[in-house]
This record gives C-alpha cells, sequence and structure tokens, in this order.
C-alpha cells in the first residue's frame, strides 16, 4: 500500500528547492521500491494572497488523509502553517542533525543529533498582556517530557549511547527543572550529562564534538539548532523532521530567501537531506542513506550550488543528485 505523501513546495526559494528534492525522492522510492501516492498542496503567503488563507481547508484536509507531510520553506506566513501542522497532529519531536560535508568549509568538526521537544514550552503561544505587562506562559508537562526523552533514547541507542539533557534549572527551577528530573529518569541506563543552555551554546563553539544526541526544550532547541547548523557550514544545509505517533513532517530548517527566489541559486541541499531522514523514518533507512551517500558524492564531484563554492543551479543539484541514486 503507497504512502499517502503531501508535498507543500512553500514560498520563494520553497518551489525550486522542493523539485530539486522531488527528483532525488523519486528517484530513491522507485530504487528501493517505495510506493508513494503524492498529492500537492499550496500554504503559505501564496495561499494567504490567493486563498484568504495560509493554510486552506483543503490543504488541511488533505494533510489530515496524508501519512507524511514534505513542506518547503515559509515567508512570513511560517507560524499560521507549520506550527498549525506541529500542534494538529502532534509532532512532538523535532529532529535536527548536524554533520559536516565534505567541500563544505564549516567552524569546527560536528556530528550530532538534537531532539528538540516540538509543541510545549513557550511556544505554545500562550501570550498576553495585561496594561503595560506582556505574560508568555511556559508548559512543561511530564508526557511531553517523556515521550520526547523516548526518541532521544532510541537515537542515544543507535550511536554512541550518550545524551546530554540541555535546560535552564539554575534559574527556571520549577519547569527546566521538571524539564530535566523527567528527562535524566527517562535516559536512565545511557551515559547522561546536562548542561544550561548558555554553556551549551559555547560549547558548541569552543567543542562540538563532545556531543552526540541533545535533549532539549522547544525554545532553546530552536535558538541551539541554528547554532550548531552555522558551525557545521550554515543553514542551508540543514535538514529536520517533525515526528510524532502517526504522522510526520519533514523541512529544511532554512527561510523562504525571497531575495534570491527565481535566480536558479538556491542550495537543495537542506531539503534533500530532509527526504533522507523522510525515508528514515517510514522504516527505510537503505533509502535513506543512499540520499546521503549521493549529497557526498555530489559535493566530491564540485555539483553544488554558488554559495558553497559551486556553479550548479538548483535543479542541477537534484537531478545529479537522483543520477547517483538511479
Amino acid at each position: 500500500m503507497p504512502y499517502r505523501l503531501l508535498v507543500i513546495p512553500g514560498d520563494g526559494i520553497g518551489p525550486e528547492v522542493v523539485e530539486a528534492a522531488m527528483h532525488v525522492i523519486k528517484a530513491a522510492a522507485s530504487k528501493y521500491g517505495v510506493e508513494f501516492e503524492i498529492k500537492m498542496g499550496e500554504a503559505g503567503d501564496v495561499a494567504l494572497r490567493k486563498y484568504g488563507a495560509a493554510m486552506p481547508q483543503d490543504v488541511l484536509k488533505l494533510a489530515d488523509a496524508a501519512d507524511v507531510i514534505f513542506k518547503g520553506p515559509i515567508g512570513e506566513s511560517a507560524y499560521d502553517v507549520t506550527s498549525l501542522i506541529r500542534m494538529r497532529y502532534t509532532l512532538y519531536a523535532n529532529i535536527r542533525p548536524v554533520k559536516n560535508l565534505p567541500g563544505v568549509p564549516a567552524v569546527k568538526d560536528i556530528d550530532c543529533v538534537f531532539v528538540r521537544e516540538n509543541v510545549e514550552d513557550v511556544y505554545v503561544g500562550a501570550e498576553y498582556k495585561v496594561g503595560s505587562v506582556a505574560i508568555a506562559l511556559k508548559v512543561i508537562t511530564e508526557q511531553g517530557t517523556r515521550r520526547v526523552a523516548r526518541v532521544a533514547r532510541r537515537y542515544a541507542e543507535a550511536r554512541r549511547r550518550k545524551v546530554t539533557v540541555v535546560h535552564k534549572a539554575n534559574v527556571l527551577r520549577i519547569t527546566d527543572g521538571f524539564f530535566r528530573d523527567v528527562a535524566l529518569e527517562e535516559l536512565k541506563g545511557l551515559e547522561i550529562d546536562q548542561m544550561y543552555v548558555d554553556a551549551a551554546a559555547m560549547e558548541l563553539v569552543r567543542n562540538p564534538m563532545r556531543f552526540d544526541v541533545v535533549l532539549t526544550t522547544n525554545q532553546y532547541g530552536d535558538i541551539l539548532t541554528d547554532l550548531a547548523a552555522q558551525v557545521a557550514g550554515g543553514i542551508g544545509l540543514a535538514p529536520s523532521g517533525n515526528i510524532g505517533e502517526h504522522k510526520a513532517m519533514f523541512e529544511p530548517v532554512h527561510g523562504a530567501a525571497f531575495d534570491i527566489a527565481g535566480r536558479g541559486v538556491a542550495n537543495p541541499i537542506a531539503t534533500i537531506l530532509s527526504a533522507a531522514l523522510m525515508f528514515e523514518w517510514l522504516g527505510r533507512r537503505d533509502a535513506a542513506e543512499a540520499i546521503r551517500r549521493a549529497v557526498e558524492k555530489s559535493l566530491e564531484a564540485g555539483i553544488k550550488t554558488p554559495d558553497i563554492g559551486g556553479r550548479s543551479s538548483t535543479i542541477e543539484v537534484g537531478k545529479y543528485i537522483a543520477s547517483i541514486i538511479q
């Protein structure tokens, strides 16, 4: 039975990088016998202008029916699309692997996976203004912490069995202290250390190879993963997955980059590596590893976009990576 895949091209450079990635997805699916029933949906700034809603109802119905969503970057309406999908389907774990790639200048050597809680913390959006005072609620639950900690455990067991729990419990003693305590209990039996978020940011620059799997809260993870991506060579190379119990969404970390849209120079690697995460979530590690190897071979061959020293266009990179897989 084919997997039901909803593809949302997004805004700005989104349609370009998603088109490049679709060549890779179709090549990997054909090579490794993975069947998809693909639907396309408009969401984001373009949809808001055309239909009056960033996430139109017909696209929402397609998302409800899909097994997996593959999405390009969204512009100003990103919160109305991305956060809606994360919250509606309880995609509670944000997975962001960070690793050096051949031929890409990097700040330091790095190879780790961030497991970020994805539907709680201050990002629940519970904000209020009372007179001259603005208030935001920070929500941490035992259920939410345990389930994301279990995801971190799975990644750690497949790697070096080491998890760093990042928090700020010395200041936020109740909320962050609760996250820390529940996470440490759930991760018993592994090599565990813990670190305050400011110290973790410093260590990501000073000694990033000390990290293997990093488990943290929503807001801290949002900040630290962008920092880590830059250490590895840039946010244009950073993939991500948002996973729940029965549904997942995969997308590049970077934004819509309207300033270079339509020029054919956008780097599709983050989107293509997000496709590798998608195949991995579907249980097809063979296809996922084939995509990652093909990306590395493309970089080694010098088939890359101008931002990392190449001369190839977005679609040329996608087609070349697809040809390696085939």
